[in-house]
Formats: C-alpha cells, structure tokens, sequence
C-alpha cells in the first residue's frame, strides 16, 4: 500500500485516529494531508494538517508532546487511519491525557459491565497519570523515580502478598494482592508493554 492509493478527502484530507499503542485509549482525532503522512512515517513522530491555519503542525513542537509511532493502520474503505503512538506527554491542549475526557453516558445499566472492568481503569488511569504527571500524585513519584523504585516495590509487595497468604489473612491478601497488581501495571507502563500482550500469552497457554 502506497500513501497515493489512500482515499483522500475532497480537500486531501484523510481523518486520523490517535491511539495509545499501549493502553490502547484513543488520545485524539486529527487530519493528515499526504505530506504530513510521509512526515509521520519518515520521522515515527505524528505530523498533522490544520484545517483552521491552513498548514502542516508537528504534535509537540511547541509544548515537547511528540508522539512515537509504532503503528498506523488503514481501514476497509482506505479513508481512515489509526495511528498507534506512544505519548510523550498529554495529547489534548488542555493538557489532559486524550481528547476525549468526558461522556455522553454516565449511567451504565446494573453496573459495571465486567468484572474485570477495574483492571482497564486502572491501566488508563496510569498512562494517563504517565502523560500528564501531576504533581503529588503517587504514580507520579514513581515514574519520576524510574524503574528501579518501581521494580523494589513490585518486590515488597510481593513478599507482602507472600506474608498475607502464610498468615490465612483473606483481608490482608486482598489489600497486598491489590498493591501488587497496580504496582505490576505500573511497571508494565514503563516498559511500554500492553496488558493485552500479557493476556495473550495467558490465552496460548490455555490453548495448549
């Protein structure tokens, strides 16, 4: 696949989905021109077209924002894009992780919609904490500190989950176990690897 066999708009335009490669969150929707495409994947840094100014804008060139890409995939119909990125800060210029930050449906029927919904929060919790670090967050100081505080707290927690089972303590495993698993995705947003390829991993392994 060539750029020139996408389907452009009227005005050379193609929509862009901007997806985070490892939450998987969609971060924002931007346009690319053919220029701005050969850009993005010359430099592995998203480049888009500004309908409103009229002219090519490379994401973080002001704010330091880039965007690596890992990916970019085209649709059925050869009109759309989805561009995989890992963010170097946040994506939308309100200086919020992703763009789409608010919901059109705030009651979802009998509840959650999984069980294991919790775990798909708390990984788009931490890219976003990741993107934006606030300051005095927890997640924050650990990103700051780097991989090995993170990796001497997967420990600690650990031998806590291992202290909490010797003990018969259901409560206190419940609370160490919880800690071992945010500190694992924690861990898991610093090595830039998907929950989903876990998951996959545990899939291959029940198949066989």
């Amino acid at each position: 696949m060539n750029i020139a066999d996408l389907q452009f708009d009227e005005n050379g335009l193609i929509p862009a989905i901007i997806q985070d490669a490892v939450s998987k969150e969609v971060l924002t929707l931007a346009y690319m021109n053919e220029e701005s495409l050969g850009k993005t994947m010359e430099t592995k840094e998203t480049w888009f077209y500004s309908r409103s100014r009229g002219k090519l804008w490379h994401k973080g060139e002001t704010s330091g924002n880039t965007q690596q890409v890992t990916e970019i995939r085209y649709d059925c119909d050869q009109d759309s894009l989805v561009v995989l990125v890992l963010p170097n800060g946040p994506a939308c210029h309100e200086g919020t992780y992703s763009c789409f930050s608010e919901s059109l449906l705030n009651d979802v029927p009998n509840g959650k919609t999984s069980r294991f919904e919790i775990l798909n929060t708390l990984e788009e919790t931490i890219a976003k904490r990741s993107a934006e670090m606030p300051e005095g967050a927890y997640t924050t100081y650990l990103f700051t500190e780097g991989v090995d505080k993170i990796l001497k707290k997967v420990g600690e927690e650990s031998s806590e989950v291992i202290i909490a089972a010797k003990n018969r303590d259901p409560g206190e495993l419940s609370m160490e176990s919880a800690d071992l698993l945010y500190h694992l995705f924690v861990l898991l947003r610093e090595q830039e690897l998907p929950l989903d390829q876990v998951l996959q991993v545990l899939e291959e392994r029940h198949g066989k």
